[in-house]
């Protein structure tokens, strides 16, 4: 034993025990040998049934604990101060700091009373990060952009003072809907895929994520592919659904490898990848059919060992990418399976499940979290259909964002993706005519940009909350307010209230010791810091 371990184990009082048990127990052995020693003897054998009765009691109180019990240390925050951000519909109010408050000494809170208690001494996942996704329809319309409007997009987004902090970005592996037409990385039955190269993203989507990049700082980068080379494909279509060939599956998985080592050649660092996006919809646009099965054995067998054997099994797989409903299917299906979930750093998914009817499946979430705690949820996408100008300012579609964020992360997950960053002034491009919303929007006739409430709504979080943020219980007394909450790695509170009904709320916040009464505009979402 060093000198240092001595030390150390000494210092701890658990070390202390059982260091001079041990030490004093020895020695009394020696000396017992020896009637000379008497004196001695007794001394230590005093000192060694201290000890022992030491590591005796110790074992004892552990026995005695109830299961899950600890002693928390109570939160004090009393005195402390709030600075409140509020984006609140029919105001000028666009997370725009709209006051502090002070933390009094809590009372009993009341049945007629609206509260939001937080419990710091109860914590759960570990942000990723929040951003969007960086598709060709995106940079291709960045590059439309005066240098100026370029400068104030790129800092609206990735700056931290000034904008709202993205963190996390979505890229394609070659084309989806939102490009210009359909493409790949490699000619017409190149199985060997002699002939990958990314040039047709060095036109656009290369500079933009760089940009983005260095406005960031630091980006967490993950590319999902929307359909394998027609050639590979059972109907020979990159469009309208169809299955990858048995017979490339191999050929397939060792495609992700090169798209990967391209983007890293470029000094892009790409933290992971999605198998397929939306595997269970036949879409008129870049789409490909995987059932839970085949999806697993084409981890199992293929993608997890070739991105293993191309030196990329540091690399997170995400499997499904599609919405809540079958979510738990795939989960079942994939995380039952030790072979194919060790590859699997975790389950990503969209919030597209309504269109069928129905409100978001949000505890099919907590399911998974309860039944797989070791994997992790992403939320990969989520847009507003059907794009209309005259709704750029339509406040429902900035709640549907709210909405599915508090929830999303009050079920477990760890990272929030939204879809396309920038979009024209039609909600392309887009090679099928799928157009959407987008938070941002540029009029590349005037080269003006066009915020959305929904930048606003996701900046309540992306700006306040940082990667690395524990999230904390939180919940609300009534159903009209919903919330959330995470602690930053400096030690900083973030609070985030939402309210989607027609009427001022005045409500408590409660965080240990502490309370305060706040009130939140009709329609409106609220950052509290503290």
């Amino acid at each position: 034993m060093t000198k240092k371990s001595i030390i150390s184990n000494i210092m701890h009082p658990t070390g202390y025990c059982r260091f001079y048990q041990s030490k004093f127990l020895l020695v009394f052995r020696r000396q017992l040998s020896n009637p000379l020693n008497m004196k001695k003897n007794l001394i230590i054998l005093f000192f060694s049934l201290s000890v022992y009765g030491c590591e005796q009691r110790k074992e004892a109180d552990h026995l005695n604990e109830k299961p899950g019990e600890k002693t928390v240390s109570s939160i004090t925050t009393v005195e402390k101060q709030i600075s409140i951000f509020t984006t609140a519909s029919n105001t000028d109010l666009r997370l725009s700091k709209t006051g502090t408050k002070e933390f009094v000494k809590a009372q009993q809170p009341l049945e007629s009373e609206i509260s939001v208690f937080v419990n710091p001494n109860k914590t759960f996942q570990n942000l990723l990060g929040i951003g969007g996704a960086i598709t060709d329809a995106s940079a291709e319309v960045f590059d439309q952009l005066p240098k100026n409007k370029q400068a104030e997009f790129l800092k609206a987004y990735f700056d931290e003072k000034d904008g709202i902090g993205y963190s996390l970005t979505r890229i394609p592996i070659h084309s989806c809907d939102f490009s210009s037409g359909s493409f790949t990385y490699v000619s017409d039955d190149d199985k060997d895929l002699k002939t990958f190269n990314i040039d047709h993203d060095r036109e656009y989507r290369i500079p933009l994520i760089k940009q983005s990049i260095a406005a960031a700082g630091e980006l967490l980068l993950y590319a999902s592919p929307w359909s394998p080379p027609a050639f590979m494909k059972d109907n020979n279509n990159m469009l309208q659904g169809g299955k990858l060939l048995p017979e490339y599956y191999a050929s397939w998985a060792l495609y992700f490898t090169k798209f990967i080592k391209a983007y890293e050649n470029e000094n892009i660092p790409v933290w992971g990848v999605t198998i397929q996006n939306e595997p269970m919809a036949v879409q008129r646009w870049e789409s490909c059919i995987f059932t839970a099965e085949e999806e697993r054995d084409f981890l199992k067998n293929y993608l997890g060992p070739i991105m293993e054997e191309q030196g990329l099994g540091d690399k997170k797989i995400v499997v499904w990418d599609h919405n809540r409903d079958l979510i738990n299917n795939r989960a079942n299906t994939i995380f039952d399976d030790p072979d194919a979930a060790k590859y699997a750093w975790g389950i990503g998914f969209h919030w597209y499940e309504t269109w069928a009817g129905g409100d978001p499946m949000f505890d099919n979430l907590g399911n998974i979290k309860e039944s797989y705690p070791t994997k992790n949820l992403l939320f990969t996408e989520g847009c507003v259909e059907g794009f209309k100008a005259e709704k750029y300012q339509f406040w429902p579609n900035a709640e549907r964002y709210g909405h599915s964020m508090i929830n999303d992360f009050n079920e477990g997950t760890v990272g929030w993706t939204d879809w396309n960053i920038l979009l024209n002034h039609n909600g392309g491009p887009n090679h099928v005519g799928n157009y959407c919303f987008a938070p941002i929007h540029a009029d590349t006739n005037s080269g003006e940009l066009i915020y959305t409430p929904t930048y606003y709504y996701i900046g309540h979080f992306s700006k306040f909350i940082k990667p690395g943020a524990v999230r904390v219980s939180t919940t609300s007394s009534r159903s009209t307010l919903e919330s959330t909450s995470f602690k930053n790695t400096n030690g900083s509170m973030v609070t985030v209230v939402m309210n989607r009904t027609d009427n001022e709320i005045t409500y408590n916040l409660k965080v240990g010791d502490g309370s305060t009464s706040l009130v939140i505009e009709p329609h409106a979402i609220q950052s509290l810091i503290y």
